[in-house]
């Protein structure tokens, strides 16, 4: 499964998140991209998720037709999103059992 990590979202994750091609928006010159070009760029570049920790995103963006999931983290510290890790790796494994 391909991951993007929006800006806010700590960068440990990635290597959390194992088995996943995991890549981080500011690497790849997004940072600047406003949400909906940032899914649309993402979509066209074969994503399947979208990690972010920007609360206001499910009330800025009509997700009706998008192929790429998001998963909107509600915080943002490092130290409490490394707990949950496994939980959220569990979840994609039981909804997409070939990742």
């Amino acid at each position: 499964m391909r991951v993007l990590l929006d800006n806010g979202t700590p960068r440990q994750l990635r290597h959390r998140l194992f088995g996943h091609d995991v890549e981080i928006s500011r690497e790849l010159g997004w940072h600047s991209l406003a949400n909906g070009a940032l899914l649309a760029r993402a979509e066209e570049a074969g994503f399947d998720v979208l990690i972010t920790t920007d609360h206001g995103f499910r009330y800025q963006q009509n997700m009706a037709n998008r192929r790429i999931s998001v998963v909107i983290l509600m915080i943002t510290s490092w130290p409490q999103i490394s707990r949950n890790t496994e939980p959220i790796r569990a979840h994609w494994k039981r909804y997409n059992p070939a990742n």
